[in-house]
């Protein structure tokens, strides 16, 4: 057949692969991807496509149908931002929907899906917006691009979990990393683009997106086709699978098949836990801005003025503000998605999430006081720390479900936790935006209205404590039988990489996941790294207006 070497048992490792080459693979895929998180970039150039230097705007009588087939008039930014929900929305229901199909596939398939259908969504919206169709922007980037963000997500969880099986959190935190930093790459590539493509008939974003959709396809496939599953049987060399001295532990060696898993109580307590902390930091990112300027007003300035009483030039001035502090708050999201994870092989993942909750209580109702006191630096340094864990409970709840549920069909369970996800993804803006609003309406000063909602979102935290806590070892009856985990081995082609490897000889299984070319490696590594500390770099120079 044609696309026979995108077959799973195509991919298996033979000897003389080494398995640091699968996490940088992942992370060309969620670096491509992670660009959802910086789409904002494009609204303000978006919102004036048709008039280039200002918004034409719609007339009083056309309605919101009117608009979004209308060639004549500017999009609002309200309108655009619709593709934010879409994304993560359709990443949940696509992980979900699809995450089965990709333990059978494979990730070399599922990435390559996952990068036709990322980077076809972006020439789809670009054809948008040539057109003046949003419609079209929608169906591109938010539903099929939404449907390459859920594979690209998940494609490398479950290999990567099998890959290192001795750090389960360490390499699930390296390739989600990625995600979190995509918009470290993509914001300013896709700034440089628009201003080398704006004209005065064109704002360049069409273009932007062409250019952006190829360079994206060529790193994905790449990840893609870097992708390797090990063979049936491996292990790193020198590892010993822990020993279970009881039915408590918290780390399994048996599988549980997917199927069942909406009918297992600790999937629905993992859930709420991820649920929880994800509303609870995603509510912070979507206000870190305006929370900043508002409740510290000219005191970022050394001026004891409040917000409104800001000059035009004043507040120009705390913007920029502003924007270093947003970069440094995405900072430490990707940092904590690694550095939470990694120690996670040590604390455990539970003892890891009891440490997210008990830690990011104090430091939410901690909020309130610093903003009182003007502390500033204090201010800033707990909402670094809460977004870390927010970032890390991403990257650990990989290898949560995987200690849990066994690793056989982890990347198809994980995909369905993702709906956790698109739920926190509206309820946490919900929560902090409707209660934002209340306070303003009854006439609660700028520098205040942002309290109640800080403990609200620690009073989350308290219930996903609770969640955590009840968390107990999956019972027996929930686990595949050995005839069933056989079938299973064998829908997933597994049976077949088994048998290549023995008829190789089984010494050649220890010379699997070591050795290679070292120049190979560190190409890999380079070629996701480079991009990585660019954008690291430009942030930190933004950031840096914070600390003068």
């Amino acid at each position: 057949m044609a696309f026979d070497f995108l077959k799973k048992e195509h991919t298996v490792a033979k000897p003389g692969f080494n398995r640091w080459l699968v996490p940088p693979a992942a992370l060309a895929i969620h670096l491509c991807i992670g660009m959802a998180y910086g789409f904002s970039v494009f609204w303000l150039p978006l919102s004036k496509a048709l008039g280039v230097t200002a918004p034409i705007a719609c007339g009083a009588d056309i309605g919101f149908f009117a608009q979004v087939f209308s060639s004549t008039c500017d999009w609002k930014i309200s309108m655009l931002g619709w593709m934010y929900t879409m994304f993560f929305v359709l990443l949940g229901i696509s992980a979900a929907l699809w995450g089965g199909w990709l333990e059978h596939a494979g990730p070399r398939k599922a990435g390559v899906v996952a990068a036709i259908c990322w980077c076809g969504g972006l020439l789809i919206s670009a054809l948008g917006v040539k057109t003046h169709q949003i419609w079209l922007m929608w169906l591109g980037s938010g539903v099929i691009g939404g449907v390459g963000l859920g594979l690209g997500y998940i494609s490398p969880v479950s290999t990567l979990i099998k890959w290192f099986p001795d750090r389960r959190g360490m390499a699930t935190g390296m390739a989600i990393m990625g995600f979190g930093g995509g918009a470290l790459v993509g914001t300013p590539l896709a700034d440089a683009l628009m201003k080398k493509f704006a004209s005065p008939t064109s704002v360049g974003v069409w273009e932007t997106f062409v250019v952006m959709a190829i360079i994206y396809f060529v790193f994905m496939m790449a990840g893609a086709f870097g992708y390797r599953v090990p063979p049936t049987g491996w292990k790193p060399a020198g590892w010993t699978p822990p020993v279970a001295k009881s039915s408590a532990t918290m780390i399994t060696q048996n599988h549980v098949h997917v199927s069942k898993v909406w009918g297992i109580p600790q999937f629905w307590l993992v859930w709420l836990v991820l649920c929880l902390n994800v509303s609870a930091g995603i509510g912070v990112i979507g206000i870190a801005s305006p929370m900043l300027q508002e409740v510290f007003g000219g005191k970022l300035l050394g001026l004891n003025i409040g917000f409104n009483d800001l000059s035009v030039e004043q507040k120009a001035a705390i913007a920029a503000l502003a924007a270093g502090f947003t970069g440094l708050i995405s900072l430490f999201n990707i940092g904590g998605r690694f550095a939470w994870a990694f120690c996670s092989d040590f604390f455990g993942r539970k003892m890891t999430y009891a440490i997210f909750f008990v830690l990011g209580f104090v430091l939410y109702v901690s909020l309130p006081w610093s903003a009182k006191a003007g502390n500033i630096p204090l201010f800033v340094g707990a909402v670094c720390i809460i977004l870390s864990m927010y970032g890390g409970g991403f990257a650990t709840v990989p290898a949560y479900l995987a200690d849990l549920f066994g690793t056989q069909m982890v990347g198809a369970i994980h995909g369905r936790l993702l709906t956790a996800w698109a739920t926190a993804g509206i309820l946490g803006p919900v929560v902090v935006n409707y209660m934002r609003e209340y306070q303003l309406s009854l006439g609660m000063p700028k520098s205040q209205v942002y309290n109640t909602t800080m403990y609200i979102l620690a009073g989350m935290l308290v219930l996903g404590l609770i969640c955590n806590l009840l968390i107990r070892p999956v019972a027996a009856k929930h686990f595949m039988t050995p005839e069933e985990l056989a079938r299973e081995k064998q829908l997933a082609h597994e049976k077949s990489a088994a048998d290549a490897v023995a008829s190789a000889g089984s010494g050649d299984l220890a010379q699997i996941g070591t050795g290679g070319n070292p120049l190979m490696i560190g190409l890999a590594w380079a070629a996701v790294g480079i991009p990585l500390i660019w954008g690291i770099t430009l942030v930190l120079q933004k950031s840096a207006v914070l600390f003068r």
